[in-house]
């Protein structure tokens, strides 16, 4: 199963959390697990409170203090730092499913990431 996910600029965190919770609705899982991967070198997945916007951008800023843009890589196509978040965040996340939903905290939300965009990228999910 695959979501598709359009980010509109180079860094956005893009919550998926109710396109995940459809696509398990539709594929009739009560009770079970979701993996989700991203198939992705500059994009990742996370989970982190979709509450308050300012989180994401506070994850942002520490992620461009960590791996910012101009820092002298060797990669030849200018976008290492992508690749670096990418690293740091993850390319997967594995979440519960009880009464066809995915089960989270209260103020969690699963985001896609995007590092190097803007770019249409896809979210493939594994429900058992």
């Amino acid at each position: 199963m695959i979501i598709t996910v359009k980010s509109l600029s180079r860094t956005q965190f893009i919550d998926i959390t109710s396109h995940v919770n459809d696509k398990i609705r539709k594929a009739g899982i009560e009770t079970g697990l979701c993996m989700l991967f991203i198939p992705h070198t500059t994009a990742a997945i996370t989970i982190n409170e979709s509450a308050d916007p300012n989180v994401k951008k506070d994850i942002e800023m520490a992620l461009d203090k960590l791996a910012p843009w101009d820092d002298g890589y060797r990669h030849m196509e200018g976008n290492s730092a992508a690749h670096i978040k990418s690293t740091l965040v993850g390319a997967s996340e594995l979440v519960a499913i009880e009464n066809s939903q995915i089960v989270l905290g209260t103020w969690q939300g699963i985001f896609f990431c995007e590092f190097d965009g803007p770019r249409t990228r896809k979210v493939h999910l594994k429900m058992f």
